[in-house]
C-alpha cells in the first residue's frame, strides 16, 4: 500500500520556496528550479563567509602598510618589531588605530622601531 506523504512533502517544498523569496521568475515559483537556485545560493553564501575573512585581513594589512610607510618603516619590519617587543595587537586593531588615531599609531611605530634597533 502506498503511503501519501502530503504534509511532509508540502512542508519540504514550502521551505525551499520560502528560501527562494526574492528570486526572479521561475526561480521563485517553480519548485524544481527554485531548489537548484537555493542550493547554489547557499553554497555561495558559505564560500563568501570564508572569503570575507581573507579579504578583510588583506585590507587591514594594506592599511597598516600604508600607515607604516608614512613613518619610513616597511610593513614586515614593523610587524617584526612588534613581535620582538611582545606587543600583542592584532591586525584589525592596528588598522583601526592607524585609521582613527595617527598619533597613537606613531607611538606604536616608535616602539617597533626601538626594538628592531636593540
Amino acid at each position: 500500500m502506498r503511503v501519501p506523504g502530503g504534509v511532509k512533502h508540502g512542508r519540504r517544498r514550502r521551505k525551499i520556496l520560502k528560501l527562494a523569496k526574492g528570486f526572479k521568475g521561475k526561480r521563485r515559483s517553480c519548485y524544481r528550479i527554485a531548489k537548484q537556485s537555493v542550493f547554489k545560493a547557499l553554497r555561495h553564501m558559505y564560500v563568501s563567509r570564508k572569503l570575507q575573512k581573507r579579504v578583510m585581513r588583506r585590507m587591514w594589512m594594506t592599511r597598516i602598510g600604508a600607515a607604516t610607510r608614512r613613518h619610513d618603516v616597511s610593513y614586515s619590519a614593523f610587524m617584526g618589531g612588534l613581535r620582538k617587543a611582545r606587543v600583542e595587537l592584532n591586525r584589525k586593531m592596528l588598522a583601526d588605530i592607524a585609521f582613527r588615531d595617527p598619533e597613537g599609531f606613531a607611538q606604536v611605530v616608535a616602539v617597533a622601531k626601538e626594538t628592531r634597533r636593540a
